[in-house]
């Protein structure tokens, strides 16, 4: 058994089913969030953001779904390549920032331990 398997898509039935008025909403949204008639940005670089968010959310679901409709958008494998350079910096600028937040708890907890 493993984590994600190809066949659990299968379960998507089951939330349907038990949320049907919040999956209906969540597909309409994905659909205009990622290719509805209003949108400005080229389906390409839509993709290539949404590989990016994938690769940071780490769905492997995503990964495969949105990496193919980037290629079949035309996306290159350099494209793809700095993407994910471009998703490993955004991460490791992320825990960089909250590192932040760490050092001003422990400021704090030294402050504490003080008094």
């Amino acid at each position: 058994m493993s984590y994600h398997d190809h066949s659990d898509h299968q379960y998507a039935k089951n939330i349907r089913a038990g949320a049907p008025a919040a999956f209906k909403a969540f597909l309409a949204f994905d659909q205009a969030a990622l290719s509805g008639s209003d949108k400005v940005i080229p389906r390409k670089y839509t993709e290539l953001m949404a590989v990016a968010v994938a690769l940071t959310t780490q769905c492997a679901y995503c990964i495969e779904a949105h990496t193919k409709a980037a290629h079949a958008a035309g996306a290159t494998q350099e494209e793809l390549a700095e993407t994910t350079m471009i998703a490993a910096a955004l991460r490791a600028g992320g825990s960089y920032a909250h590192g932040f937040m760490a050092m001003k708890f422990f400021d704090q907890a030294e402050q504490a331990s003080v008094v």
